[in-house]
């Protein structure tokens, strides 16, 4: 198995090929639309992160692209880590790159002390959602609808951590 490109902090100039690899993975789901509009984030993406006291990595495609991203953001007031941007090229899926990514947030959880993390993912998304449940992640009651082009709705996930001194 080849070794995984490094796993690096996204720049503000990723925007145009994180949004590529997120219009690609909403593709491959029944109307789910990418909207520039419904993701200012990405306009700056290293920027949007860092302004909340979050991160974003990225796993570099050899073509150039973007193979990975995962993102973490501090939620304070509920003593978490939010995890954002969690996408994988279809190319890198099953390679453990997901993994990867998702031990960078857990440090980065670990390290701010924090008692859970959680995610809200597209209710369409069950591929991801085994790969959540797979790291420790349960589904939470409830859902929420965004009302965007695509009509999202979302399940939520928590994790928690023993990390909590």
């Amino acid at each position: 198995m080849t070794a995984l490109p490094p796993i690096r902090l996204a720049r503000d100039t990723d925007s145009e090929p994180l949004a590529t690899l997120i219009a690609a993975s909403f593709a491959e789901y029944p109307n789910c639309h990418f909207v520039w509009e419904e993701f200012p984030e990405l306009r700056q993406p290293a920027t949007a992160f860092a302004n909340k006291g979050g991160k974003l990595w990225i796993v570099d495609a050899p073509d150039g692209g973007i193979a990975g991203s995962l993102g973490a953001t501090p939620l304070p007031e509920q003593n978490a880590v939010e995890l954002t941007k969690v996408y994988a090229d279809p190319a890198f899926r099953g390679t453990g790159l997901a993994q990867a990514l998702f031990s960078e947030a857990l440090a980065f959880a670990k390290a701010g002390n924090f008692a859970e993390m959680m995610l809200w993912s597209d209710t369409r998304f069950a591929r991801g959602h085994r790969f959540y449940e797979k790291l420790g992640f349960r589904r939470w009651p409830g859902e929420r609808y965004l009302a965007d082009v695509s009509a999202t709705w979302e399940y939520h996930f928590r994790k928690p951590l023993s990390c909590v001194s």
